[in-house]
């Protein structure tokens, strides 16, 4: 059964950019850039299954998220969309580029390879939990329960983004985290699908992130043969946050050559 996503639509004309988040974001974390490109383009942002505002259910399979993701796009009227995903999100429209190739315009996979990856998520569960179990009753309480299991404080700021105020006037999270916790192993998956999506690809990688290395690349170039590959060298995971122009110039010239720029 497909989840109904909460969305921010930009409103604007044209074939529409649909902007998918990885794990453990949310649509808010793409307002900076949402606001740039509505200028030029309609832009949706959404909230997967058990992430921002959309609803909590059960599994985290590609197939259950590429299939909330149409239902959203049928919902909204879009027949086509640029679709762009970061890290599982990019995983998300990959898998729905596979499957229903005639709904996409062009796909931008910003830091992720269609390839499964090991485990290594422990530590900022095992912060998320404690945040839940110690009801910090504002945002430095939380930072530093956070802190007893996750050093580096850039990943800190990354996960207090999905902190809210609860009934009590308390901090909790808005996350499905039984969910998320539960759909792990799937989440680390490859995208399923037997077809490559042979429409035009722009992938984004981070010169200094791990998750789409060379020897990934033949793996890549299977599934994606159009792929145009462009190195943020300064850059790591999280590369639309940490070289947000050269991330948002590189979209931008990759869409305008597009036939159907607009």
């Amino acid at each position: 059964m497909t989840v109904e996503l909460n969305h921010l639509d930009a409103g604007g004309s044209g074939t529409p950019l649909i902007v998918v988040h990885g794990l453990l974001g949310s649509a808010d974390n793409w307002r900076s850039h949402v606001k740039q490109w509505q200028a030029e383009r309609r832009v949706v942002a959404v909230d997967l299954r058990n992430h921002g505002r959309s609803p909590h259910a059960d599994g985290m399979r590609y197939e259950e998220m590429a299939d909330d993701l149409l239902a959203l796009m049928d919902r909204l009227d879009i027949g086509r969309a640029h679709l762009l995903g970061h890290s599982m999100g990019g995983k998300v429209v990959i898998s729905l580029a596979r499957r229903a190739p005639e709904r996409v315009a062009s796909l931008i996979v910003a830091d992720i390879a269609p390839v499964a990856y090991g485990h290594g998520h422990d530590a900022v569960f095992a912060g998320l939990r404690r945040v839940q179990s110690g009801q910090p009753a504002n945002r430095r309480e939380a930072d530093a329960l956070l802190a007893e299991h996750v050093e580096d404080r850039a990943t800190r700021l990354f996960l207090a983004t999905n902190l809210e105020r609860d009934d009590s006037g308390g901090l909790t999270l808005r996350l499905g985290l039984d969910q998320i916790e539960a759909g792990y192993p799937d989440i680390m998956q490859a995208p399923p699908g037997e077809a490559a999506f042979e429409g035009p690809t722009l992938v984004l990688r981070g010169g200094r992130s791990a998750y789409v290395t060379d020897d990934m690349l033949p793996g890549l170039y299977a599934v994606l043969p159009q792929a145009q590959l462009v190195t943020l060298e300064t850059a790591g995971h999280w590369l639309h946050a940490e070289q947000p122009e050269a991330f948002q110039a590189a979209v931008n010239d990759f869409l305008s050559s597009l036939p159907d720029a607009h």
